[in-house]
């Protein structure tokens, strides 16, 4: 028997300090929840659930900016619809005024109220906003410039693909008021296209003078472009940017965007800038023109919607890919408390026992005082 070293309480007290170790971390898991509250717990565990915990709160924001972006849609469209209103009393003027049984003197009256919805219309196009962005002036509509100052590119649908384009205005719209294919389908970017079509129109000022020519010019998968020139060029280089569009970032990662095209709302690009139904002649153009502005509207209208819906259908989505990775992010964070709770109950029982055991080893050495009597 030896006395200056006492092995056996060596050995206790290694068992203690393990035991307590232990019981004050499963302690620690039950008062905060987790099953990992240090890196040492588990290392990589906590590298993956930190990345997914950044993926949730993202995927949050996601859908926020994605609700934000329907309430923008609702927004515009409540404006549209305002303005459907306005065309749609135009329609009646117009064909009010489109008859001979309506005397000249009325129809001016008649016109004066056109004049002022045509204000209207303009006003709703210049303060319509959300969140202090104007949404109806052309903001957020896709963009396309052009190396000839005459001419412009005032539309192009979603479907067109970016990157340079060329044409040749000079004679395109013949006399016929047809238009000349053959300078279209032959040209960069255009050659490429199937079944190209084109249609064109001529606008004059009060004076009968030529503003602009206009050319529409389709194609299979829902081509479509629209030009206008004030003066022909043999060559015109078009770049289509595809840009203009809201940004929704409806994702967590670069590039997961939605696109939102908030279409032009002017006078100019529903044709009504011309529009006078003082005389029986301007109202039967009038009411043609009110017709075509109804449709640009409702077109404008109809993407509105598409997009509303898309926008909808990302928010399930986000909220589907939210749950599921929640649930992965608990499994691998939150503690099982039932066996943690067991785990706990035997470290106690571990612990109390070791600091018994440290209790009897620390009396062997009085034992030896036996011997020394």
């Amino acid at each position: 028997m030896r006395i200056n070293y006492n092995e056996s309480a060596i050995l206790s007290n290694a068992c203690v300090n393990r035991a307590d170790s232990a019981l004050s971390l499963s302690i620690e898991k039950l008062s905060s929840g987790y099953k990992i509250n240090h890196a040492r717990d588990n290392p990589a565990g906590l590298a993956i659930s930190h990345r997914m915990n950044s993926q949730i709160r993202g995927l949050s924001q996601a859908k926020d900016n994605t609700n934000d972006g329907i309430s923008v849609v609702e927004t515009a469209d409540g404006a549209m619809e305002e303005i459907t209103s306005i065309i749609q009393r135009m329609n009646q003027l117009a064909i009010q005024a489109g008859t001979d049984s309506t005397l000249d003197a009325d129809r001016e009256l008649l016109n004066d109220e056109i004049q002022q919805l045509k204000k209207e219309i303009t006003r709703i196009s210049t303060d319509t906003q959300f969140n202090g962005q104007t949404l109806l002036d052309g903001t957020f509509d896709l963009k396309g410039y052009t190396t000839d100052l005459n001419t412009k590119v005032e539309y192009y649908s979603d479907e067109v693909k970016t990157g340079k384009y060329e044409i040749d205005t000079t004679g395109l719209l013949k006399p016929d008021g047809s238009v000349d294919i053959s300078k279209i389908q032959s040209k960069e970017g255009f050659k490429n296209l199937h079944n190209i079509s084109a249609e064109g129109k001529q606008i004059f000022d009060d004076n009968g003078n030529l503003q602009e020519t206009q050319v529409t010019i389709k194609a299979d998968g829902n081509f479509e472009m629209t030009l206008s020139y004030t003066a022909e060029n043999s060559k015109v280089e078009l770049d289509i940017t595809g840009i203009g569009a809201m940004k929704i970032q409806s994702g967590v990662n670069e590039g997961q965007e939605i696109e939102v095209r908030i279409s032009t709302i002017s006078l100019k690009k529903m044709g009504l800038e011309k529009l006078d139904i003082s005389t029986f002649e301007g109202a039967q153009k009038g009411i043609a023109m009110v017709k075509e502005a109804l449709n640009y509207v409702n077109d404008a209208r109809s993407r509105l919607g598409a997009y509303q819906n898309r926008m909808e259908h990302n928010i399930s989505n986000v909220d589907v890919t939210s749950e599921n990775m929640t649930s992965s992010y608990s499994r691998i964070m939150d503690v099982d408390m039932a066996e943690e709770m067991t785990e706990y109950s035997s470290q106690q029982v571990i612990l109390q026992s070791s600091i018994s055991m440290l209790s009897q080893a620390n009396q062997k050495p009085e034992q030896i005082l036996q011997l020394l009597q």
